[in-house]
């Protein structure tokens, strides 16, 4: 039924006049039917932007990291190997687990700003700070227990009568004493810094 005093016809012309002068039961569906959508756009472009970054394609796109870590990353077991089984950027440096990915992810900002100012943007920059990139990500993976090398080794999986001699000696007394992969596997997917000593 049309209501001749309001010179309103259809559907849209109805709704229109309900939007332009809505009641309190339709103000609180609009608030939650807009409060929903915005969390909903939000929400898929986060998750959207954190797939986008973890990425090796990301990781190398800037120059820095092409140009210097990638290259000699290339020369490294993790790149190639007998298996073809390959470990990208963010298989080591992002972790897997959803909060302690997004912690990684708000400390990433600090390596744009490094990147908008330049710190390592020359080979002679990046080598004078590469001992301490090095301590820094070292430090992170003792505190974390090597998690993201455990994403693909771990101890329990381990067939120590399958390594060679040195590791099948090493492991078991690494395991026993609570040490971490990185307090002996330093320098394994990029070349040990100058001035580092073990």
């Amino acid at each position: 039924m049309n209501n001749p005093s309001s010179g309103c016809d259809g559907f849209f012309c109805r709704l229109w006049q309900a939007l332009k002068t809505p009641s309190t039961k339709y103000s609180l569906g609009f608030l939650i039917l807009v409060i929903f959508t915005v969390t909903s756009i939000f929400w898929i472009g986060f998750h959207y932007s954190m797939d986008a970054t973890n990425t090796e394609e990301f990781c190398i796109s800037c120059h820095e990291m092409e140009k210097f870590v990638f290259e000699e990353y290339k020369q490294t077991i993790h790149y190639s190997n007998r298996t073809g089984v390959r470990a990208t950027c963010p298989d080591c440096h992002i972790p897997k687990e959803w909060p302690h990915k997004v912690a990684r992810k708000i400390q990433s900002t600090n390596e744009m700003m490094h990147k908008l100012v330049g710190t390592i943007d020359t080979p002679e920059k990046y080598e004078a700070k590469r001992l301490q990139l090095a301590e820094r990500v070292w430090a992170n993976m003792q505190e974390t227990d090597s998690r993201e090398c455990r994403n693909c080794h771990g101890f329990k999986f381990m067939d120590f009568s399958k390594q060679g001699e040195d590791a099948a000696d090493t492991h078991p007394d690494a395991l026993e004493s609570g040490m971490t992969c990185i307090d002996c596997h330093k320098g394994i997917a990029h070349k040990l810094p100058e001035g580092y000593e073990e």
